[in-house]
């Protein structure tokens, strides 16, 4: 079979099966007519890629393009944990993934700390991305950085760890989260330490996730946190800014992951 050949045969079940999964309900009309997206989803403090497996089948299922990075020095990359791990650092990574994988016109969700990762590709490379959504993240202003907004228990611990000179801060138990019992000795399980350069470093410019034509902020009803209370009051006092509020525990992705698929594809 000629190399021509074999492409216009995959050609031919890429479309058949995308036509299948139509007539079976899987895809919605706009979906089967070419109206798939591009999912880039940024994980918070401690977290890796794992957390979003859920949300991702569901997305991938719908026939939805999805890439799940881990940050680097963090889960399947924490054998690359160095003291010079920085917010840039993380955002340099989503944004070397999206030039070396051609993306374009994305949907780009940070969770948590990684609303300050997210904030940060937007100021480098907005054109590519077409919605951006901050769910339960920090929502930073100019020369502000984690350590500013974290509740007085998180700084202690941030503290305490610069203090004794360690380079990463441990996981805070899922509990402490509200994530649902039955998935807290899981996360527990898959969370590794986050690098401390990631909580001290300020975010630079905000300007960039403000030219987005898309931007959405949903909030964990079911945790309790005045900064993420914060993004959401400044989220919705911001022209132009969709709002959502979840009955969920802080990890969304892993606690309501059909309800919050249901919000990405209307935010999309």
């Amino acid at each position: 079979m000629s190399d021509l050949e074999a492409t216009r045969r995959g050609a031919i079940g890429a479309a058949a099966a995308v036509g299948a999964m139509a007539a079976a309900g899987v895809l919605g009309n706009a979906e089967a007519q070419g109206g798939r997206k591009t999912f880039v989803l940024v994980h918070g403090a401690w977290h890796g890629g794992w957390c979003w497996r859920r949300v991702a089948e569901r997305l991938e299922l719908k026939a939805h393009k999805v890439y799940t990075p881990t940050l680097t020095g963090l889960c399947d990359r924490s054998h690359l944990l160095t003291k010079d791990i920085d917010v840039s650092l993380h955002a340099t990574d989503i944004v070397n993934l999206m030039k070396w994988e051609g993306l374009s016109d994305i949907v780009l969700v940070g969770h948590s700390y990684g609303g300050f990762v997210v904030t940060d590709v937007a100021e480098r490379i907005a054109g590519s991305i077409s919605s951006i959504v901050f769910l339960d993240a920090f929502l930073p202003a100019v020369g502000e950085s984690l350590h500013d907004l974290a509740s007085p228990v998180a700084k202690k611990l941030f503290d305490d760890a610069q203090a004794k000179g360690e380079m990463a801060i441990k996981p805070i138990p899922a509990a402490a989260f509200n994530v649902n019992e039955k998935d807290r000795a899981w996360v527990d399980a898959q969370c590794t330490p986050q690098p401390i350069a990631t909580l001290l470093e300020k975010a630079k410019g905000v300007a960039g996730r403000e030219k987005i034509g898309k931007r959405t902020y949903i909030r964990a009803a079911a945790y309790n946190s005045v900064s993420f209370d914060a993004g959401l009051a400044k989220a919705k006092a911001t022209p132009g800014w969709k709002t959502y509020e979840v009955p969920s525990g802080h990890d969304v992705m892993v606690d309501m992951p059909e309800r919050l698929v249901e919000i990405l594809l209307e935010v999309a």
